[in-house]
């Protein structure tokens, strides 16, 4: 087996999106920061309510998935689709954008902790203009592994083999195959994981950091940071001096070419220009 090291180190960046959320973005902050099929990787973090209350009021999407996975807080999604989930701490929601979705993620909290990320993942060419669709995913319906030296695992999406176990989150059948892990460490310890060896994979650690690669070649990388792992079919992560939470990302790469105009993400201009002419037009769904 062929360890993965730590290729590429993106630092995020502060930034603000939707109505004024306060953000932290590491993939997608310019277009040429992307690990196919994963577009962008926004962290939301703030215990003051001005950093949060304006919410994602209502945006269009085409061309590709979104995924909102939230630590803490209470958020309600709505969408044109008529779907309605409310995203609390420890849930997630996936909706693919297709054809086209028009939806808002707004705060159902006016303090406290708002804590999550939202993760872009292309749709390959032959899937962008699919219908609409979205999964609302309870705290209750992730699994978790224990790991024997204290750290947990949730199994957001895919299939994971953790302590012979064979376990699948509940996201399941996305086209780029998706691996989303979010990984707890105590002090010292360690997660080795298999991986397709034909899918590109990154690490975000966000709280303490982290050690990755095989003994002799091993790398840090620190809280707030998007590591890019080379080729291989095995991931080795340890806590060193402190613990640690990370996600874990691991996907089919869709090698097609990428043009985007902020929320919409297609193959070529000519079909960005379409997607604008149908939003103006109220056709985008």
């Amino acid at each position: 087996m062929s360890t993965r090291t730590l290729q590429q180190i993106i630092p995020s960046i502060t930034t603000s999106d939707g109505g004024g959320v306060k953000l932290r973005r590491s993939l997608g902050q310019n277009q040429t920061l992307r690990v196919d099929p994963f577009l962008m990787l926004d962290e939301f973090s703030s215990t003051d309510a001005d950093d949060y209350i304006a919410g994602f009021p209502d945006h269009p999407h085409r061309g590709f998935e979104t995924v909102t996975y939230m630590l803490d807080g209470h958020m309600l999604h709505q969408d044109h689709l008529g779907n309605q989930g409310d995203l609390k701490s420890g849930g997630a929601q996936w909706m693919t954008a297709g054809r086209g979705i028009i939806h808002s993620e707004m705060p159902q909290q006016e303090s406290g902790r708002m804590r999550g990320f939202q993760l872009w993942i292309n749709l390959p060419a032959k899937e962008k203009m699919k219908p609409a669709s979205y999964q609302d995913v309870q705290p209750e319906e992730i699994p978790i592994v224990n790991l024997p030296d204290g750290g947990q695992v949730k199994i957001i999406a895919g299939i994971a083999e953790i302590d012979g176990q064979t376990i699948a989150g509940p996201i399941q059948g996305i086209s780029t195959g998706v691996l989303f892990l979010d990984v707890h460490l105590p002090v010292g310890g360690r997660f080795d994981h298999t991986v397709d060896a034909m899918h590109n994979a990154f690490v975000y650690p966000y709280e303490g950091q982290v050690e990755m690669g095989p003994i002799g070649n091993r790398r840090s990388l620190a809280s707030q940071t998007a590591g890019v792992l080379s080729p291989g079919d095995r991931i080795e992560i340890q806590a060193v001096d402190q613990a640690a939470a990370f996600l874990l990302l691991a996907g089919r790469p869709l090698g097609e070419p990428i043009v985007q105009y902020g929320p919409f993400v297609m193959n070529t201009r000519e079909e960005i220009e379409q997607a604008m002419t149908d939003y103006r037009n109220g056709q985008l769904v």
